[in-house]
């Protein structure tokens, strides 16, 4: 198996390894050259020739200036040989009113074939100046060698024209180039038969003509290799270290890195081994990978061979594609192999034709720009070109290369005689030729697949009499026939078609070609693109020509936590699926990031996916939540959750487990810090074993902390040294020791303990030493990490100073940020949240009492979003704010207010530079600042502690006033706190339940033919996608998630409980089947099978209260039946339920499409008592109840309320550690099950002392009650309740839109 750690960093180096100058390459480059020197595309007058454009000179007309016909606009330098360039400055023309605002940089080799410079966000613009005189200089974030170079102005004076003066930095530059021609390569050759090495570096330079070939290669007969090689135009590195023969595969490791690599430009390659660990570069990209096996050398056998593998004793014979291209400073471990190969060194042998110049190529590219109006106009016939209005008989043919990531785009189209026309489109990545004889008649072909990934593809379309045809990429031909001797019109349009020609029946049927082609030959004849570009040949719109202006912008993958980057010629697309993440660049974790933040969502106890770094790093983990009344515990099991017994063991030979827990070492760290309190029980019984060393105190078994470290300890929530826990309770067997096994009886003793120093926690390993001798043993179990709390869901702060603030080091948010908070206010403005840099700013605020704005600049001109409330947002209730920005798009949103949303620009600056601190609640300047509490402030899954900084600040205090602000649970069951001037009322409008703090049961009783059908207002998932899908607010829901409890009891089988129905045929039913065994039904393919699910085999309709709880995750279903049962499932699909039309309770008629025995149930209704039911946002028997007469709700039959609910057990679930580890899925304490004598002695002393106890009691409750009746009582006033406000609010408002909401979102508590 491979072995791969793979780290993606950019990193600060240029275009090639720059060679350590002795001095600063930054000598000015322009000012010394001769006017030939210069070149452009039009000049305006003699006066404004391209020679007068060096900076600070003023003869001539003082700069450059083109013709304002001029379509093309470029002035280029020749710098007379390859140098290295570092900067560069610009000026306008002087005593002028023409300047360049903002201009992009072109460079070559030979003055053809144009690259374009783009700084290290991608962005290929340079922002220019903004008057005649001044000057602009920038420094290159990467060098670049080259000897051309071209300012192509894209803005310019809006008070007059384009006017320029340059001038280029650098130094010049030397190297050592090779040119192979496909069929060469370098050999060199060792000293020795074999060169073993643990330290090795490449490094080279090169340019492609191709996109595969092997550049070098190296092998041993071990079974040793290293390969670097071109596929498709990706740079492969394949290494491997071991024996093959001994441990095949195990050293190998592969790794590709790199894009586009064959547009015949330069490009750097680093390698560099020591031992197992290898860093490789390509450009400014780097991996660093680590082979797997035992070797850590490098054994190669006679030589190494530069730009193909030849086949010993056949020269001129190779295994694999050979390089085809230049390489230039080419070094293994410092030797410079081309100048070894220049001198003719006997080290170095020549295979075939190696020439010591690098050849440029002849192929001229042109970049077809614009998906709506580009297009190329050529004769059809290039030889009788003057011949206008004559079109071509017999045989013709059109042939041309091709690169794109588009998967759709016009290629060519032709028209014919009488009407017809043909066209070659590019669709979904095939090509299809289609002969349209008529509107109604047509003929097609289709050829060839995966055309739109980048790659050069060849096209050859061919008449031939009553025969079309076409091949792609020299493959055979595929034909149709015409009907008729084709005869072309007088032109051939590629790529597009320009409105002109819509009347001859030439449409873009989609889109127009958005990509590069080249070789361009027409009837055999080539075309000359600079006779094109010169206006002599043809027409075209919206091209670049001699410049294939292709990207990856999938590299560097700007998708987070492994999200699939696709893209097309101008954008790109993060897919999510399957990662716990979504978003546009899958940045938002779908996940709650506690067991706390659950139990806030209305979720009972279960197995959840909770993230606890949110859009951090870390995956999210399964933990079994376990809500009870006072607290909710997190629970992480691990593999050695069995009682193990250990004997044999000794201090040279112990015993050791290690506990792999289900969540990782990094994830288990967030989750402890998170949480309030954390512990961890260690059972520990012996029996002649003894922990310590009772004469010198070593150790004889012990425990390791999450770090690897030693601990001696055995309780406690403070690390001791050597203690168990009855130490600290001062009740060891035996005060002579400090712990009970250390008394070393034959009798079973017990050492059990809690761990709970969170700092230490978990236990990663336990080592028994001390059972090898004749009747010891000891038993050990570990129990699950256990936690609760979370410290960061009410981490807040008040501020009550203006000037006051909070301060935390610098914002890292260069390519994606999000920022979520609370705030609660009286005042009508104030500054959230800001960060400065030198130009760049991110800034949060309350703009007006009703309005938050979220501003930030990245380099493309301020960004300003503004949400505006219909409602005061400082009204002294919780607000909640969240704020994305990522390279795609920004968005901000405000409560359930609908989102705003911004695309960002797609060739942009994207990356945020900050260097300030980071200001919470005030601004660096002290103005603007916020009055109010800010809470949960959380930074890119970062919650930032607040409370703490808060303690040592003036004008900041710690917490936040009033009911609502406690982490107390006030309302209960989804029900939302609301201040009060004079205390609280809780909002049951999205709760089951109901009562003054939504905890009271609304049951109903359902007879024979009662149903209660709730009907959406409209599809639910039209609804959730009125704003965009992949905006930041949907970072907290996901599109495929289901919540579903409810109680019921009946006697009745078979029965419907409750049944989903969408707008796509799609549906969800729970029913008890004949045997009255639950069942759950997902329908959610139509062209598939329902999924069935039985958690239960036993019957339910035995007239009993049952509790059933589902939450649905994409393919992972959780289903919870009262107290015992929880099980997880895998559905067949991640599909959501679609466009939801209704949900029904009891009884169901005529559906269609749905399963026999659901149609059975449905049939057969539900006749029993239902309680407390809720479905995600909804809870339909209580608005069944309350709105009677809505148009959303229909009720058939007698509903009758009832007090069914009461009758549920009221005890509160036990903690996990309480459940046994079996069928039940628990886990159980260890218990002693021997009983001794001094139990029960024990026994009958705490019986009388109870007696004792009892009359007390007895005596204390006669005089308190005494006491009390001669007090004067007055009522508390610590609550008042409004219970019959929000059961309005949920009458008069209950319509979808105001009422929906994903569970994730009960955060106002």
């Amino acid at each position: 198996m491979e072995r791969l750690t793979l780290l993606l960093s950019l990193a600060a180096l240029s275009t090639t390894p720059t060679p350590t100058h002795s001095y600063q390459c930054n000598g000015p480059l322009v000012s010394g050259l001769p006017p030939t020197a210069f070149h452009s595309s039009s000049v305006s007058s003699d006066s404004q020739s391209p020679h007068y454009a060096k900076l600070n000179r003023r003869d001539g007309g003082g700069g450059w200036t083109p013709e304002r016909t001029d379509r093309l606009r470029w002035l280029q330098v020749d710098l007379r040989e390859r140098v290295e360039v570092t900067a560069v400055a610009t000026q306008g023309r002087f005593g002028s009113s023409d300047w360049v605002s903002s201009y992009a940089l072109q460079y070559s080799d030979a003055g053809r074939a144009w690259k374009q410079y783009r700084l290290d966000d991608s962005t290929g613009t340079f922002p220019g100046n903004a008057n005649a005189d001044g000057v602009v200089h920038h420094k290159l974030s990467h060098s670049i060698r080259t000897r051309y170079l071209r300012f192509l102005p894209l803005g310019w004076s809006a008070e007059g024209w384009i006017g320029l003066r340059v001038e280029v930095y650098g130094c010049s530059y030397k190297s050592d180039v090779a040119d192979f021609d496909g069929r060469s390569s370098l050999l060199y050759r060792f000293n020795q038969k074999s060169m073993s090495t643990v330290k090795d570096v490449i490094s080279l330079q090169f340019k492609s003509q191709r996109a595969d070939g092997v550049l070098v290669h190296g092998e041993g007969q071990r079974g040793d290799y290293i390969t670097l090689e071109l596929h498709q135009g990706s740079l492969a590195l394949h290494i491997n270290l071991d024996d093959a023969k001994m441990h095949p595969s195990s050293g190998h490791v592969s790794v590709s890195l790199g894009s586009l690599l064959d547009d015949q430009h330069w490009h750097s390659v680093l390698i560099e081994r020591f031992n197992k660990q290898i860093n490789f570069t390509v450009d400014r990209l780097t991996r660093h990978i680590r082979t797997g096996g035992l070797g850590d050398s490098l054994e190669v056998d006679y030589e190494l061979s530069f730009g193909g593998i030849p086949l010993p004793g056949k020269p001129g014979t190779f295994l694999r594609k050979n390089f085809h291209g230049c390489m230039e400073n080419l070094y293994y471990n410092g030797v410079n192999i081309i100048d070894l190969a220049k001198r003719k060194k006997p080290q170095i042998y020549s295979v075939g034709n190696v020439t010591f110049s690098c050849s440029e190529p002849t192929a001229v590219s042109a970049t077809f720009l614009s998906s709506s109006s580009s297009f190329l106009q050529l004769p059809a016939d290039p030889a009788a070109e003057g011949a206008e209005g004559e079109g071509v008989s017999g045989r013709w043919s059109a042939g041309f290369h091709f690169r794109t990531w588009n998967r759709d785009g016009l290629l060519l189209w032709s028209g014919l005689q009488r009407s017809e026309r043909l066209l070659l489109l590019l669709a979904d990545g095939q090509l299809r030729l289609t002969h349209y004889r008529s509107a109604v008649q047509s003929a097609e072909i289709t050829v060839g697949q995966g055309l739109s990934n980048g790659q050069w593809h060849s096209i050859l379309v061919s008449l031939n009499g009553l025969q079309a045809s076409v091949s792609v990429d020299n493959e055979p031909a595929s034909s149709m026939l015409l009907g008729d001797h084709a005869q072309l019109g007088s032109t051939v349009l590629i790529g597009g078609c320009p409105a002109a020609m819509a009347n001859q029946g030439c449409r873009n049927p989609t889109l127009a070609f958005q990509g590069c082609m080249r070789t361009i030959i027409i009837n055999n004849h080539p075309v000359d693109l600079y006779r094109v570009q010169q206006g002599i040949l043809g027409n075209y719109s919206e091209l670049q020509i001699d410049i294939c202006g292709i990207r990856d912008r999938c590299l560097p993958n700007y998708c987070e936590h492994d999200g699939e980057c696709s893209q097309s010629w101008s954008n790109f697309h993060c897919d999510c699926s399957g990662t716990g993440y979504t978003g546009a660049t899958c940045h938002n974790s779908i996940f709650e990031p506690s067991c706390e933040a659950h139990r806030l969502t209305g979720s009972a106890s279960g197995f959840f996916s909770i993230d606890p770094d949110g859009s951090g790093p870390l995956k999210p983990t399964v933990v079994y939540c376990n809500m009870t009344e006072e607290k909710v515990w997190m629970v992480v099991g691990h593999n050695g959750s069995a009682p193990v017994s250990v004997k044999g063991s000794s201090l040279q030979k112990p015993h050791v487990m290690k506990l792999n827990y289900s969540a990782t070492l990094q994830q288990l760290s967030t989750l402890l810090h998170r949480a309030e309190h954390c512990q961890q029980e260690v059972l520990y019984r012996c029996r002649k074993s003894r922990l310590f060393n009772t004469w010198d105190g070593t150790p004889l078994s012990w425990w390791l902390d999450r770090g690897g470290e030693r601990r001696t300890y055995w309780g406690g929530f403070l690390p001791g040294v050597q203690q168990c826990s009855c130490s600290l309770a001062e009740n060891c067997i035996d005060m002579n020791y400090f712990c009970n096994c250390d008394a070393d009886r034959n009798s079973w003793e017990n050492d059990t303990g809690l761990l709970s120093y969170k700092d230490h926690l978990p236990v990663t390993e336990i080592v028994v030493g001390d059972t090898n001798r004749t009747g010891s043993e000891a038993v050990y179990k570990v129990g699950p990490l256990q936690c609760y709390g979370d410290r960061f869901l009410w981490n807040s702060a008040s501020f009550y100073q203006e000037s006051s603030y909070l301060h935390f080091p610098t914002l890292q948010a260069e390519l994606s940020m999000d920022i979520s908070f609370y705030f609660k206010t009286t005042a009508p403005s104030g500054v959230f949240l800001e960060n400065l840099g030198v130009k760049h700013f991110v800034r949060v605020e309350l703009s007006g009492p009703s309005v938050v704005t979220f501003a930030f600049e990245v380099g493309n001109g301020p960004v300003v979003l503004t949400v505006k409330s219909h409602i005061p947002l400082n009204d002294k209730q919780w607000h909640y704010v969240r704020a994305e920005r990522n390279v795609k798009e920004a968005s901000l949103q405000v409560d359930q207010l609908p989102l705003r949303f911004l695309e960002a620009p797609s060739d942009g600056h994207n990356r945020l530079q900050l260097n300030g601190q980071l200001f919470i609640g005030g601004t660096a300047s002290r103005q603007k600042g916020f009055l109010g509490c800010i809470r949960a402030l959380n930074v890119n899954g970062l919650t930032l502690d607040l409370d703490e900084r808060a303690k040592m600040t003036p004008g900041v205090s710690s917490g936040c006033p009033g009911h609502c602000s406690s982490q107390n649970r006030l309302c209960h069951n989804r029900g939302r706190c609301i201040e009060k001037s004079s205390g609280y009322v809780c909002d049951c409008t999205h709760s089951a339940y109901g009562g003054p703090h939504c905890q009271k049961e609304v049951s109903v009783s359902f007879e024979s033919g009662t149903s209660v059908t709730y009907t959406f207002q409209e599809p639910f998932s039209v609804m959730r996608n009125k704003s965009r899908q992949s905006s930041a607010i949907y970072a907290q829901s996901s599109k495929s998630r289901e919540n579903v409890a409810f109680r019921f009891l009946t006697t009745k089988a078979p029965a419907m409980l409750m049944t989903v129905t969408t707008y796509h045929q799609q549906y969800m039913a729970v029913i008890l089947a004949h045997n009255g065994s639950l069942q759950i039904w997902y329908q959610l393919n139509r062209e598939k099978q329902p999924d069935v699910f039985t958690p239960t085999q036993h019957s339910l309709a035995n007239g009993k209260l049952h509790r059933i709880q589902l939450h649905r995750e994409g393919r992972d279903m959780y289903v919870q039946v009262d107290k015992d049962i929880n099980q997880k499932y895998r559905l067949s699909t991640d599909r959501e339920l679609n466009m939801i039309r209704s949900l029904t309770l009891g009884k169901v008629t005529g559906r269609a499409g749905v399963d026999e025995e659901v149609l059975q149930a449905g049939s057969r209704g539900f006749i029993g008592c239902l309680s407390s039911v809720q479905f995600n946002h909804l809870a339909p028997l209580k608005a069944a109840i309350l709105n009677r007469g809505s148009s959303l709700v229909s009720v058939l039959g007698n509903l009758v309320e009832s007090n069914c609910g009461e009758l549920a057990d009221k005890s509160s679930s036990r903690s996990l550690s309480d459940h046994t580890d079996g069928e039940n899925r628990g886990k159980e304490r260890l218990k002693n099950s021997e009983q001794s004598d001094s139990a029960v002695i024990g026994g009958l002393i705490a019986a009388l002392v109870l007696v004792a106890l009892s009359v007390l009691a007895v005596m204390l409750r006669f005089l308190y009650r005494y006491r009390l009746q001669h007090s004067q009582q007055t009522p508390s006033v610590k609550e008042k309740d409004h219970p019959s406000q929000p059961e309005l609010n949920y009458r008069t408002q209950l319509s979808l839109h105001s009422s929906i909401r994903d569970s994730r979102k009960e955060y106002f508590i």
